[in-house]
């Protein structure tokens, strides 16, 4: 049965194929690509929730307004790329907040259900604490991505899939992902956590997986980019 999320999650992914289309319209490469990856992440909940049964035989249901929490991430950013980042001050502010937020409450709900088998504390404070930190981790970790895909395009004066403005937008990234990451947290927003409590192992494995891949993500894109920034000096010297 179609709930009203449903059909809201339905018009954003309309509204996404528009960005899209305008997106071809205007041969920007960037924003056709974003707008791809929004429409691929909205789906992508619906799709599991058929495949994952008839594949693996599990039960997987995810709840409606994951979907549309993506959606309307990607449809912010999506605008963004067609020019709102430039036209409008706090667009990007805007979808900082909201993306962080959606991440937040989905890392919260992984903090809040992960079994407490271990030594470490794990009141109400520390979930908190490691939720907002692991956001801001994810934060660095795209902030990180973005200056690298700058440089890249830059050297071979492409246009950039990801656009960063220089150190003060950065800073005011990391802000509005930690304020995302606090209103979750301080209103205890457990959207998520009937879904991760169902599938708790799973959501434990995750969950390491996430900080180790991040962890290992920063370091390996800390490097690139040091190698990258030393060999492309010389390199732009002599052409």
């Amino acid at each position: 049965m179609t709930g009203p999320l449903e059909l809201v999650t339905g018009l954003f992914l309309t509204a996404l194929v528009g960005t899209l289309l305008e997106g071809v319209r205007r041969r920007n490469v960037s924003a056709v690509v974003n707008a791809l990856v929004a429409l691929g992440a909205g789906v992508l909940p619906f799709v599991l929730e058929l495949v994952v049964p008839s594949v693996f035989g599990w039960t997987i249901s995810f709840d409606p307004s994951l979907p549309l929490w993506i959606v309307i991430a990607g449809f912010g950013h999506s605008l963004g790329m067609l020019g709102l980042y430039e036209a409008v001050w706090w667009w990007d502010h805007l979808t900082h907040t909201i993306s962080a937020g959606l991440v937040a409450t989905a890392l919260y709900a992984a903090v809040v259900v992960t079994p407490h088998s271990n030594p470490i504390p794990v009141g109400p404070a520390w979930v908190g604490v490691t939720t907002v930190w692991l956001v801001l981790l994810v934060g660095v970790f795209w902030e990180l991505l973005e200056s690298l895909a700058r440089a890249v395009a830059e050297r071979y004066s492409v246009e950039p899939l990801l656009v960063q403005y220089g150190p003060l937008d950065t800073t005011l990234d990391l802000f509005f992902d930690l304020l995302g990451a606090v209103v979750v947290v301080a209103a205890d927003l457990r959207l998520f956590v009937p879904f991760a409590s169902r599938h708790e192992q799973a959501t434990e494995w995750v969950l390491h997986a996430t900080v180790t891949f991040l962890l290992g993500g920063l370091v390996l894109l800390a490097v690139v980019a040091r190698v990258w920034l030393d060999g492309s000096g010389p390199h732009d010297e002599q052409g």
